[in-house]
């Protein structure tokens, strides 16, 4: 099955970070997946490492890279299709790279592993 992950769920799977959840662990590690990150996490990444809001090894772009290739995560590119999806979502979430990941979701009809229950509030499927 496809999923997308959520920009945290990228970034616990690859820290080994607690909050993960057991069934998202499992789903990860279960090779009859494709587990999708979004282009738009990539920005989200480098956005928040720049402010100072996340902290990265040194060479962020090549770690980040490198852990998408270990994990054997998938591109899952921004398309206008995707940004124009948010116009036609409620304002239950504000921030503007969930709002994307909500609709890359819808369209591409995966659902969505994050723990944000904000995003239950919208018409897609979430897993944790």
């Amino acid at each position: 099955m496809n999923y997308l992950l959520d920009t945290h769920t990228f970034l616990w799977w690859i820290t080994d970070d607690e909050r993960l959840s057991q069934r998202v662990k499992e789903l990860i590690v279960d090779g009859q997946n494709r587990l999708f990150i979004s282009a738009i996490s990539g920005l989200e990444i480098a956005i928040k490492a720049q402010i100072g809001r996340l902290e990265l090894p040194p060479n962020q772009i090549e770690f980040v890279q490198e852990q998408v290739a270990i994990n054997a995560f998938l591109n899952l590119p921004l398309q206008l299709k995707h940004t124009l999806q948010v116009y036609t979502l409620p304002m239950h979430h504000r921030d503007p790279f969930d709002r994307v990941l909500i609709a890359q979701s819808q369209i591409e009809e995966m659902p969505l592993i994050t723990a944000d229950p904000i995003m239950q509030r919208y018409a897609v499927e979430t897993v944790w």
